[in-house]
């Protein structure tokens, strides 16, 4: 796989360790993490909740850290790196998202465990990704709203190497450019 590479889904779907294991296997490639563009904002920081209003400072810093991460991913590219993306990116915000990337070719992967299996990665994380969200809200909006492209991949019961070897099997099926 070359180009740019989005791998989303809701929170503790298992973005992070994909995206990182992928990024490994290709043999030249760099992990975009776009939560890192919201972490920047030090003073000021709006946080993306649920019943964020349209036109809402919480949702011009969403999209800044969109237009931030999918220039990373561009730079990434162009320098001749596989730039493998991983962020929360669901409802109409991913096709907003794969406009915003001008390489290609465009890959995007959605990472869609059962939300049991989210619910008990969740329980078992240091971290708290669940805040003002539950994973039922998340996920349910993930299956409702979030357009069907590129690859889907239930991975309730995988491994992540078996999660990565699925990617690169499907990635025809990923290519949505």
């Amino acid at each position: 796989m070359d180009g740019v590479v989005l791998i989303t889904g809701i929170m503790a779907a298992g973005k992070s360790t994909v995206a990182q294991a992928l990024a490994e296997r290709l043999p030249r490639a760099a992990h975009v993490r776009g939560d890192v563009f919201r972490r920047m904002v030090v003073s000021g920081r709006a946080e993306y909740g649920p019943g964020a209003a349209p036109g809402s400072e919480a949702e011009a810093q969403l999209r800044l850290r969109y237009r931030l991460s999918a220039a990373t991913a561009d730079a990434y590219a162009r320098a001749g790196f596989t730039a493998v993306v991983q962020d929360v990116v669901l409802g109409g915000n991913l096709t907003e998202y794969t406009g915003l990337v001008r390489t290609r070719p465009l890959y995007v992967v959605v990472l869609a465990p059962r939300a049991e299996a989210v619910a008990e990665r969740e329980a078992g994380r240091a971290k708290t990704g669940y805040g003002a969200w539950t994973v039922g809200e998340l996920d349910r909006g993930l299956r409702a709203d979030t357009p069907r492209v590129g690859l889907w991949l239930d991975t309730s019961g995988q491994t992540v190497e078996q999660t990565v070897d699925a990617i690169v099997a499907g990635r025809e099926q990923a290519r949505i450019r």
